[in-house]
């Protein structure tokens, strides 16, 4: 496959930017204050889907009575106090590899089961919204990873093959997805690590992005 024929298209969470522990701190400390237990698994289950599907998991594990709204209202709040105060941590690896495909005219989208205004949101904020030719949120469709849906749309708005796209991704869920849209995963793991599953659904797994620019590299 020659260089000119491939697309790379990111997931963002986890991936661009390391927020999934923040969220996970966020939950627990939340949690920790409404006496709730389990919190860690169940956020486990919830990485890599959208708000709808990680109010489904929710819900399974503790109740339909589970005050939802509220504590995802409380989780976000202190999330956004810690990232206004701190910003949100860009992953290892991740400017140098946006900015060796964008210099080799390789088409670059996103697919990220968070909801658009706040991807954009992120994205313009560490300065990073301009490498993407597509973006695209999980609030846009109505099935989650790991259902393909994303990656198809992402793909399709970018006028682009899926077996000649590559997806970055951290989660079980989104190389799921991926593959299931019959791109090329990359796994580089974040908070779950890199299973025999994951292994045989992915063309690689790498331990940080600097790794997958050495990848495009050769």
């Amino acid at each position: 496959m020659r260089q000119e024929d491939i697309s790379v298209i990111f997931d963002m969470d986890g991936t661009i930017f390391d927020t999934e522990r923040l969220v996970l701190d966020c939950w627990e400390r939340i949690g920790e204050k409404h006496g709730m237990s389990g919190i860690r698994e169940v956020f486990m289950r919830c990485i890599g889907t959208n708000k709808v599907r990680t109010q489904e998991i929710v819900y399974a594990h503790y109740g339909k009575d589970f005050p939802y709204e509220k504590f995802s209202e409380e989780s976000s709040v202190l999330f956004h106090e810690i990232a206004d105060q701190s910003g949100i941590p860009v992953k290892k690896g991740a400017v140098e590899l946006l900015d060796y495909l964008s210099e080799n005219k390789i088409p670059l989208g996103l697919a990220s089961s968070t909801r658009l205004s706040t991807v954009t949101q992120e994205l313009k904020e560490a300065g990073l919204y301009e490498y993407f030719q597509v973006v695209v949120g999980g609030d846009l469709l109505k099935n989650s990873k790991p259902a393909p849906d994303i990656y198809l749309m992402t793909c399709e708005r970018m006028g682009v093959l899926p077996e000649y796209t590559y997806a970055i991704e951290d989660s079980y869920n989104g190389i799921r997805s991926a593959h299931g849209a019959g791109l090329r995963p990359i796994m580089v793991p974040d908070l779950t690590p890199a299973t025999e599953e994951m292994r045989g659904l992915s063309v690689a797994v790498f331990e940080d992005l600097l790794q997958v620019k050495e990848y495009f590299e050769k």
